[in-house]
């Protein structure tokens, strides 16, 4: 994007900035570029596909879980697509009020939640998947299929020692201690003094 530091730059000046510090560069590199490349993307495809069916870039997904695995209970669909219980409610909310989605209670046990798409939302994601599918060709476009391959291979890699290691890794990282919980963007407020 024009007026942004370029990638190249902001490696160059990471390198300077750590200097002697024993890091592994590459690594550094490569995971930082993971995510300004899905950064990058996201918003490409966010205001050049999704945002003409006002849908964001978490509804998309959503649609595109319940599209392609049918329907599915609500926690599995959130699993999918990487997001909370609690977004995929909101998500799930809006969406439904737009008819492309639909809950149904589970035959069995009441207390989960089945989600699928309307024939709305079908004809939403047949219409759509090919424009979205163009995009996904321009910003590979530097590449070459083989290129692609071999790239969608190693970061299938990276996800698959995330998903298999890492939760053992965060356990020997924090000696078995609960990770500090999230937090939202807002801080407690002081409770006023009496007086």
């Amino acid at each position: 994007m024009p007026g942004q530091r370029s990638i190249t730059e902001a490696e160059k000046l990471a390198e300077a900035k750590l200097g002697g510090t024993p890091v592994r560069h590459e690594r550094m590199a490569l995971v930082a570029n993971i995510y300004r490349a899905a950064a990058a993307v996201r918003q490409h495809l966010e205001n050049a596909v999704l945002r003409s069916s006002d849908l964001s870039w978490t509804a998309f997904v959503v649609l595109w879980v319940m599209w392609i695995w049918g329907e599915s209970e609500s926690r599995h669909v959130a699993e999918e697509a990487g997001i909370s219980k609690g977004t995929l409610t909101g998500v799930v909310r809006t969406l439904e009020s737009r008819g492309l989605v639909k809950r149904a209670e589970h035959a069995s046990d009441g207390r989960l939640l089945l989600l699928s798409l309307t024939e709305e939302g079908e004809a939403l994601m047949r219409r759509l998947f090919p424009d979205f599918n163009d995009e996904e060709t321009f910003v590979t476009g530097r590449l070459d299929d083989d290129e692609c391959r071999a790239l969608a291979d190693g970061l299938r890699k990276v996800v698959l020692q995330v998903e298999e290691q890492g939760e053992a890794r965060r356990i020997a990282l924090l000696d078995g201690a609960e990770p500090t919980p999230r937090r939202s963007g807002r801080r407690r407020q002081a409770a006023p003094e009496a007086g």
